[in-house]
């Protein structure tokens, strides 16, 4: 489904990705982890399409993002979802129209079933009854849900998730967690989540990959990570699980 090969990636000089390679199977949720400024979002941004490599490419089901025009790009982009750090809902909407605002402005369903999608998707997330307020009326936690939803209401095959839970108390937290893990049981997307939050993302993820020094050191399910003796990767998860988790990146 995704494949990257040998990126590389320097921002005014300073090298940020130093040849990272890396597969994503089709359905599978991957977490990327690693220590603050290592690369971990710069990562995701290329898959995305937000970003081309110095050297190296990026295949979604074979294409090559980077030599895609406008128009092919656009189309590729219409099959991704993105949740951001902040939820970056419109304060101007409410709940119900931040969630209607992609079919509104991407597809020509009728208001009515436009509505009926809408109200689905946010009894998933568990925000009914939410609709009309507006996301200063709500919690960090509910405008997450709200930002799920959006993301979601396209069923889209491929999605992403930049720090999910940054700024949530870690009850709010797992909980998020644990919605992304039954919408992606429900939708059977391809995920891609940078987070912060272990040891709790390897609950629900399939595949995780360590960056370090811009680099993929290590890729396998959370059993191979937790198992491994790579003393930078027994080192990370020490500090990781025992110190205090930051959420910068």
């Amino acid at each position: 489904m995704i494949t990257i090969e040998d990126i590389y990636k320097s921002f005014n000089g300073f090298e940020v990705l130093r040849g990272a390679s890396l597969q994503v199977d089709k359905g599978e949720i991957v977490a990327l982890i690693g220590k603050s400024g290592y690369g971990k979002s710069v990562l995701m941004k290329h898959v995305a399409g937000l970003m081309k490599p110095d050297r190296g490419r990026v295949l979604v089901d074979g294409q090559d993002i980077s030599r895609l025009k406008s128009k092919e790009l656009g189309q590729l982009r219409s099959r991704f979802g993105f949740l951001f750090q902040g939820g970056a809902l419109f304060d101007s909407l409410t709940v119900f129209d931040n969630v209607a605002f992609p079919l509104r402005e991407k597809t020509k369903l009728a208001e009515k079933e436009i509505s009926e999608r809408v109200l689905s998707e946010l009894d998933q997330v568990g925000l009914t009854g939410s609709e009309r307020k507006y996301p200063a009326e709500i919690s960090g936690g509910m405008i997450k849900r709200a930002a799920l939803a959006r993301s979601l209401v396209r069923e889209p095959e491929i999605m992403f998730f930049d720090e999910p839970t940054t700024g949530l108390d870690p009850i709010t937290a797992n909980n998020i967690l644990a919605l992304i893990s039954s919408c992606h049981q429900r939708l059977k997307f391809t995920g891609i989540i940078v987070t912060h939050q272990i040891p709790k993302i390897f609950g629900i993820v399939e595949k995780v990959a360590l960056l370090d020094e811009g680099r993929v050191l290590i890729a396998g399910s959370p059993d191979d990570i937790l198992a491994s003796d790579n003393p930078v990767v027994r080192q990370f998860l020490g500090n990781s699980i025992e110190g205090p988790q930051t959420n910068m990146d």
